[in-house]
């Protein structure tokens, strides 16, 4: 069985206050400093993907790390400061892989992949970087200060969209930190408790459920989401919309309209999550229960260009697609607006699909409309799990 056995030693320069501070706190006079870790890693016993090396500050788990997987370990990447994330990418990659791993990685929101890394939010950034390291890769990737700098609920998605990638990309991960919390989310095969010395296998579980809470909302909440959409435009003015809500923190938008001439059937006309919960599938949720709704009053239509959108509608057995990926060509010009009735998706390879699953009461339907109406009724909120 594979064994560490690590020593790190450091000099103490007997200063007056060194020697004041072993007087204080008796002490013992001593030349050096020293730490010791010693543990049994049978790493080579079983085949693994992920692994999770967690414990307090100063519980030796970066030493642990470089003594096992030192040139594996990523170091702070190098991003260009004039040009998009997509340019960080090594040119060996071709642009769908790019857009691949981003996605993969829970960080699927274009107007994002065009800046540059710096002017990224933290999540952003955490996820661009576990992108490329993982994309540029050839086998093991080891982070170290793994979600130490994002927000802890934010961390749990990004570990989850994380642990997909890893385990479809065919690669091998390693976490280093000292969150407790990204377990049951990452759902490493082994954990290493460097403080503790403890090494443990472990059963890979489904990560915990997310509940969501889906209410009807005016549509000027779009401004919050309207910057990661990659229409980047306005919602039509007849739109419903909703929010949904995890842990009462705004996560996602949808919302549903009739188009002129259309009137036979609604059509999905925007949903968007917030990139630092990309990954989780809390979209396809949110879309999945807009259909369940609005086909209860008649059929529900979806178009998009998203690459994750589409794959998961093609599998799933609640969508049928009614229009395979292709470019559509600009219908007659509308006129009301003067414009082409496709104009947006003129230039896009997009692909339609209708909502054929289960369906809400037209009570249900109803009552939701209601609410959008007249806000002085209530909100009725619905629990969706993801």
């Amino acid at each position: 069985m594979p064994r560490i056995d690590c020593v790190r030693s450091s000099v103490v320069a007997r200063t007056p206050r060194v020697m004041q501070a072993e007087s204080m706190f008796e002490l013992p006079a001593a030349a050096t400093a020293e730490v010791r870790w010693s543990l049994d890693l049978p790493l080579e016993d079983r085949e693994w993907q992920i692994g999770l090396i967690v414990g307090p500050s100063g519980a030796g788990k970066s030493t642990i790390a470089r003594e096992l997987f030192g040139e594996h370990i990523v170091d702070e990447l190098v991003w260009p400061a004039d040009r998009s994330v997509l340019d960080g990418f090594g040119p060996e990659l071709g642009i769908k892989d790019v857009t691949g791993w981003l996605s993969a990685v829970g960080f699927s929101s274009p107007p994002s992949w065009l800046r540059p890394f710096q002017v990224l939010s933290t999540g952003e950034k955490f996820r661009a970087t576990m992108a490329r390291a993982l994309a540029e890769a050839e086998d093991l990737v080891v982070i170290d200060e793994f979600t130490s700098v994002v927000d802890r609920q934010v961390a749990r998605a990004a570990c989850a969209a994380v642990s997909k990638a890893v385990r479809r990309g065919g690669r091998r991960f390693v976490g280093v930190g000292c969150h407790y919390d990204v377990l049951e989310w990452l759902q490493p095969d082994w954990i290493c408790e460097p403080h503790e010395s403890l090494f443990r296998w472990r059963e890979v579980q489904q990560r915990p459920r997310v509940n969501l809470d889906i209410v009807p909302v005016h549509r000027q909440a779009w401004q919050l989401f309207k910057q990661h959409h990659y229409l980047n435009s306005d919602i039509h003015q007849p739109a419903r919309c909703f929010l949904a809500m995890w842990d009462g923190v705004p996560v996602a938008f949808g919302a549903a309209t009739v188009a002129p001439g259309q009137v036979s059937f609604w059509r999905g006309h925007r949903v968007v999550c917030l990139p630092d919960y990309q990954g989780m599938g809390i979209g396809n949720a949110l879309a999945e229960w807009m259909g369940w709704l609005f086909s209860a009053d008649k059929p529900y239509i979806v178009c998009s260009s998203n690459p994750a959108f589409v794959r998961h509608r093609a599998r799933s057995k609640l969508w049928r697609m009614t229009r395979a990926p292709s470019r559509v060509q600009e219908g007659p010009v509308d006129a009301r607006t003067r414009r082409g009735r496709f104009a947006k998706s003129a230039n896009r390879v997009t692909a339609s699909f209708r909502y054929v699953g289960p369906r809400a009461t037209r009570d249900e339907f109803e009552r939701a409309m209601t609410s959008l109406r007249d806000p002085t009724r209530g909100s009725p909120t619905t629990r969706v799990d993801r």
